[in-house]
């Protein structure tokens, strides 16, 4: 099973770019979105049918903002909207599929760069969120939480750590956060298999930055520690250009 996590920054937009046709190239069986910026009727859902996919769908109730939502070529047996917050439920930010073997969660994590407002939201998210997957691994122990947590976890994540130290993304209290996610029972499966630096899934507009390859790694796939054995391969694609992200995949065996 191929699972993929991909920050579109506006699906509309990255369809235009060729996005469907990077999807058909390399073809998932799921495929976790972020920040798709669109409801349901806004999208040529066509286009994902042609591929074999099912789509579900998790749009922010402001347009244009946000959203999460789930492709998949294997049906699911349990869809859940949302993790029980009036707030990030509403941005759409929590997407689970439940299949016979695992459960994928698509999330995006609140980005605190916009102000000090935004920063305390996003460490309400951190708290929340914690907490509800430490819930629901009781009923759902194996779990794959693919998306865009807006952290870099370590130096090695990021291409200036000295420079970036003060910056929302790589703030001492998100990475002692990431630390406590990944000690409470979970994988980074792109550093089980890949311990280089100079590995990116995020790059500002500005300065030349994908060119130069100043990027930040705020994209992952965790996997719960009772699926290190079933892991198989992990992956980025940065030379597919279709947002300021680029797609991120790992290979689980069943």
């Amino acid at each position: 099973m191929k699972i993929m996590t991909y920050n579109v920054n506006g699906i509309r937009a990255a369809m235009n770019k060729g996005l469907t046709n990077f999807i058909s190239e390399k073809s998932p069986d799921i495929l976790c979105l972020q920040e798709i910026k669109a409801t349901e009727d806004q999208i040529v859902l066509e286009e994902f049918h042609k591929l074999g996919y099912q789509g579900f769908w998790f749009p922010a109730q402001k347009k244009g903002y946000s959203g999460t939502a789930i492709l998949s070529k294997i049906k699911p047996t349990q869809l859940t909207y949302g993790c029980n917050h009036t707030l990030f439920d509403s941005e759409g930010r929590v997407l689970r599929a439940d299949f016979d073997s695992v459960s994928v969660i698509s999330v995006y994590f609140p980005s605190g760069s916009s102000g000090d407002s935004r920063q305390e939201i996003k460490m309400e998210f951190l708290e929340y969120f914690f907490n509800y997957i430490q819930q629901l691994k009781k009923t759902h122990p194996k779990l794959m939480i693919c998306g865009d947590y807006n952290i870099c976890h370590k130096p090695i994540d990021i291409h200036d750590p000295i420079g970036n130290k003060n910056r929302s993304g790589f703030l001492p209290e998100e990475r002692e956060w990431m630390d406590k996610f990944f000690e409470s029972g979970f994988i980074d499966t792109f550093r089980r298999f890949n311990s280089q630096p100079k590995h990116y899934s995020w790059w500002s507009y500005r300065a030349a930055a994908r060119l130069r390859n100043k990027g930040w790694r705020i994209d992952y796939i965790a996997a719960s520690e009772n699926l290190y054995e079933n892991l198989a391969q992990s992956s980025m694609f940065p030379e597919h250009n279709h947002s300021d992200h680029c797609a991120v995949e790992t290979e689980i065996l069943f």
